[in-house]
């Protein structure tokens, strides 16, 4: 290390003084005492030669030439930070964090995931079942499964993983005769999916709004429509459909293995297609690793296999 460049000690000390205000804060923050932080901040103004604080106690000042370093030291630590994270979580079994939608994990990837292990016994998978839009800037996910989701950034690698098709489903149980009119849906509840709390669902909403869905299924009846619970989960509202409490708009293709078990049914054979569509996305970064890439393989593979 050059010696004409202070120690990380005393920067971290000054870093930590000019965000809380306070010598003694910045002690608590750091586990040192609060006269072992006051002696690196001289330590760094002597190096430096000019005065990084103004006052003491309440009136604790920083001069402008510590606002300078306070910017860009509080920016190099939050990397420093970041680049150590990386470091402790590399693993010789290497890690792969996939973030995607509840239901989408639970009805479809995750019974599925003990394939993957089989072929790759050697990558650990966590899952983060998220109906939020996780950045992926930052390095800790490696893989989103984004759902409704029309403009991605350029920056990303985006691959297809399905198009959505949706239909109205219910549990069998429901049923105590056979329908096939679909004017008869009026006799029975309809449960909802409440997406208004996440800002990607503008588009999503359009379609799960059984209003709008019977609109574009061309379903031209004067109807009277008998409306059920609400979910802000969407796993909720479809386990209520299991247990026969109602009719739910649901995705052909996800929901596949339920319908294929008779866990669900389409009695009026009306399953439509979407812009909507389900997404593979990556950053350049994350597509480089053999894990991200072989995962992406994996989940490609296991879609024409269910088509």
């Amino acid at each position: 290390m050059p010696n004409w460049l202070p120690s990380l000690n005393s920067l971290r000390a000054f870093e930590a003084t000019a965000r809380k205000k306070s010598y003694r804060k910045a002690a608590e923050e750091l586990g040192v005492t609060t006269a072992a932080v006051k002696q690196l901040v001289e330590k760094l103004e002597q190096a430096i030669g000019d005065k990084l604080f103004l006052g003491r106690g309440q009136n604790l000042t920083i001069t402008p030439i510590g606002e300078i370093g306070l910017e860009e030291l509080s920016l190099s630590f939050k990397q420093i930070e970041r680049t150590v994270s990386k470091m402790r979580s590399y693993e010789k079994n290497h890690r792969l964090v996939i973030t995607c939608e509840p239901s989408f994990a639970s009805a479809w990837l995750v019974p599925k995931l003990n394939k993957f292990k089989d072929q790759y016994p050697n990558i650990e998978v966590l899952i983060d079942s998220s109906p939020k839009i996780v950045s992926l800037t930052d390095g800790s996910v490696d893989i989103a499964i984004r759902f409704g989701v029309i403009d991605h950034n350029s920056n990303l690698i985006v691959k297809k993983l399905y198009k959505e098709y949706l239909a109205p489903y219910c549990s069998p149980s429901l049923l105590k005769k056979n329908i096939n009119n679909f004017e008869q849906i009026e006799k029975f509840p309809l449960l909802r999916w409440d997406t208004s709390q996440f800002n990607w669902s503008n588009n999503t909403r359009r379609w799960m709004e059984w209003e709008n869905w019977i609109k574009y299924a061309k379903q031209n009846y004067q109807l009277n429509l008998k409306y059920g619970p609400k979910f802000t989960d969407y796993n909720l509202a479809l386990q209520c459909a299991i247990a026969g409490q109602g009719f739910i708009l649901g995705s052909t293709p996800v929901l596949k293995e339920i319908i294929n078990k008779g866990l669900l049914i389409d009695p009026f054979n009306l399953s439509i297609e979407t812009d909507l569509g389900y997404d593979i996305v990556v950053t350049k970064n994350s597509y480089v690793k053999n894990e991200v890439k072989n995962f992406i393989e994996w989940i490609l593979a296991e879609k024409e296999k269910s088509s």
